[in-house]
């Protein structure tokens, strides 16, 4: 319960889905959590509720990560709220899937702003804002090991997401701080399962060891293990949470 106590955790993208389950399990640890969305205030401000309501501490931000100037604004309002930020977890994100012979242009710059260039500004201001021995997670994806049609642009701008964080990880270390990335396989969301046929869940869950889709709060523990210092010698990392599927 304790394991994170007094510090203070950012998790962009988290009204929603794994995001949710990361901000809980953050202040379950004991972590102040700054729960970060850019479109839904009630369901940000529910998931703030719940966390108050088990006696923790959270508070909701605004912002898009795909503006710097936005992500610089979420630092500033963190730190003025809580005064540090300890850890930060990149975990906002669009999957706009589609042939690459027919994305389209806009599909194309969304998923690059949001992906990689919303992770790349994270990186860019916790070089000096975030707090010495802090923690960094970014969420990738199982399917930069896969190889998935229509998935191609995706895939590629979360392997990129991987890369840069192996290189930051090296460029921060001296500071204490520990760089990573998650990559959860497919996992029962709202957003995973909405427009899926029982059938399609099924074979998508069997290409896994457990037959099964992974669960959010699965994906949590292991974002919660690598923000502590117990995962301080982890840095550099790619770490499915797929269930054996890659």
């Amino acid at each position: 319960m304790s394991l994170l106590k007094e510090k203070v955790a950012v998790v962009t993208g988290s009204s929603k889905g794994i995001g949710r389950a990361i901000a809980h399990e953050l202040a379950n640890a004991g972590a102040k959590v700054v729960v970060n969305y850019s479109g839904d205030q009630s369901a940000a401000d529910d998931v703030v509720a719940s966390i108050e309501s088990l006696g923790g501490e959270a508070f909701a931000i605004k912002a898009d990560v795909s503006k710097k100037a936005e992500v610089a604004r979420l630092f500033e309002e963190s730190i003025a709220r809580f005064g540090k930020i300890d850890i930060w977890v990149n975990n906002a994100g669009v999957m706009l899937n589609g042939l690459v012979k027919d994305l389209s242009e806009e599909l194309l710059e969304k998923q690059l702003d949001i992906n990689f260039k919303g992770v790349f500004y994270s990186l860019q201001l916790a070089a000096t804002k975030l707090a010495d021995n802090g923690s960094i997670i970014n969420l990738s994806s199982t399917v930069t090991r896969t190889v998935f049609p229509t998935y191609g642009v995706y895939s590629a701008t979360k392997a990129a997401v991987e890369q840069l964080s192996r290189v930051f990880a090296k460029e921060i270390g001296s500071r204490g701080i520990n760089v990573n990335c998650v990559l959860p396989g497919p996992t029962a969301t709202d957003l995973f399962l909405n427009g899926k046929s029982e059938q399609l869940i099924a074979q998508i869950a069997s290409t896994n060891a457990f037959q099964r889709l992974g669960a959010p709060d699965e994906i949590a523990k292991v974002v919660a293990f690598l923000a502590s210092d117990e995962a301080k010698w982890i840095s550099g990392q790619s770490i499915g949470a797929n269930g054996g599927m890659a």
